[in-house]
């Protein structure tokens, strides 16, 4: 499959949001995707191929040293072929040079997430209890340092 990782555009915005409302209980709206798009405290990657089809998503927020993954979602038909840890992976290259660590909240039953990140190096250090209510689940907490790292992991 090919793809390439590009930063989000307004061309992208459209097939984003749509994703979004699809796979979050907390979708953002389309304004606010737009709005994102000019907030310089924010990255926005998107998996795209050649004609442009919007295979997957991540937005990173970061303050100072401290990052927080906002959002990651891959096309259901497109999970488990890599776009999730390509995604996942440009946003840890960039922690690595100038983060001291990435957190983010994950649903609690999304085994594919947590397993995704617990591979890349995250930890669990906490819990939200009832973070989700809509659908009545935890978050975890899962954070990811980069202090004295040598290189990627």
């Amino acid at each position: 499959m090919d793809y390439q990782l590009v930063p989000m555009d307004k061309s992208h915005l459209k097939q984003v949001a749509e994703m979004d409302a699809a796979y979050f209980s907390r979708p953002w709206s389309q304004d606010s995707w737009e709005s994102e798009l000019y907030n310089t405290t924010v990255s926005l990657v998107v998996a795209e191929t050649e004609e442009g089809y919007v295979l997957g998503y991540g937005v990173l927020g970061v303050i100072l040293d401290e990052g927080c993954l906002e959002k990651l979602a891959v096309r259901p038909e497109y999970r488990r072929q890599g776009v999730a840890q390509a995604i996942l992976g440009s946003f840890l290259r960039y922690g690595q040079e100038h983060l001291a660590f990435i957190t983010l909240e994950v649903r609690d039953d999304n085994a594919p997430a947590i397993a995704l990140y617990a591979k890349n190096g995250f930890v669990e250090v906490g819990r939200r209890k009832n973070y989700y209510a809509e659908v009545q689940r935890d978050a975890l907490l899962m954070t990811r340092e980069f202090f004295g790292e040598e290189g990627p992991r």
